[in-house]
């Protein structure tokens, strides 16, 4: 029994291997990228290891982690992702977590999270809008959906996300303060909470160019908004980059055809005789 076992965990292993072998030779591309990248994190990581910043190497470990998704949703679904796609992500990840957490790209670099916002709507509306779209091609599923109302989904697929990855900064900011909602100096507020006759009336202060805490003058220009301008700019422009997805992508399909630009962000079905290939442990 111990050698049948044996056998099966070598042959499942066989299996593996080619999976990854036949992955590398789909995405040469995309495989380069990933290791440059993913070197790049792991120097990166002894830096940190070494300066004793354990944050850092946690998010050195999460990045590593997270540059498997692809290759693990093409195996697990039996889908097909491009080398565009796939590249995009990597990088997306690389800029996130690798330059904007420790190389504090957010800090020096006032437009990185906005962009990055941007970006990870188009992308996700992408994602709604491949798994409505597999969906709705799938015979065995008895409706057929318009194409309004599959870039109605995509949209709004990629704003939940978007809202509940605000959700997730604004609870680590409570429980553990790392400030994931970057705060905003603003110079101008309107609150009734000012109001002198403690009334509803909202009071207005003007040409804030100071503020004092417990005594202490911090040392900004302005008063400090903890978050709220932050968050509402990244579901802005999470927004506006789906909404630009699915402009494109109602556009290609109410012409009949998919666009060499939609094809380079959508997740596709296997083909069918790639994935008996796969099954029984062939080349692909």
């Amino acid at each position: 029994m111990d050698k049948e076992e044996k056998e099966k965990e070598l042959v499942e292993s066989e299996k593996g291997f080619k999976r990854v072998r036949d992955q590398i030779k789909t995405h040469k591309g995309s495989f380069a990228l990933y290791l440059i990248l993913r070197g790049a994190i792991i120097v990166v990581m002894i830096l940190n290891i070494l300066g004793k910043d354990w944050q850092n190497v946690a998010i050195c470990i999460a990045s590593l982690g997270l540059f498997l998704t692809p290759g693990f949703i093409e195996s697990k679904w039996h889908v097909r992702i491009s080398d565009t796609l796939t590249n995009i992500i990597l990088l997306f990840i690389f800029a996130a977590e690798v330059l904007g957490e420790i190389g504090a790209f957010y800090v020096m670099i006032p437009w990185w999270d906005t962009m990055l916002h941007t970006l990870s709507g188009f992308l996700i509306a992408g994602v709604g809008f491949s798994l409505v779209h597999l969906l709705n091609d799938n015979k065995r599923i008895l409706f057929s959906l318009s194409p309004f109302f599959i870039v109605l989904t995509a949209f709004c697929f990629s704003m939940t996300v978007g809202v509940f990855w605000e959700f997730i900064e604004f609870s680590s900011d409570q429980l553990w303060g790392v400030d994931m909602q970057k705060d905003t100096v603003v110079h101008e507020i309107s609150s009734v909470l000012l109001d002198p006759a403690g009334g509803n009336r909202p009071y207005r202060i003007d040409d804030i160019t100071s503020t004092v805490v417990n005594g202490e003058q911090l040392p900004i220009d302005g008063y400090l908004d903890i978050g709220l301008i932050d968050t509402m700019n990244d579901l802005t422009v999470c927004c506006i980059g789906a909404g630009v997805f699915c402009v494109i992508g109602y556009a290609s399909m109410k012409k009949g055809e998919k666009s060499e630009f939609m094809e380079q962000f959508i997740v596709e079905k296997e083909p069918k005789a790639k994935r008996k290939r796969r099954k029984k442990g062939g080349n692909a």
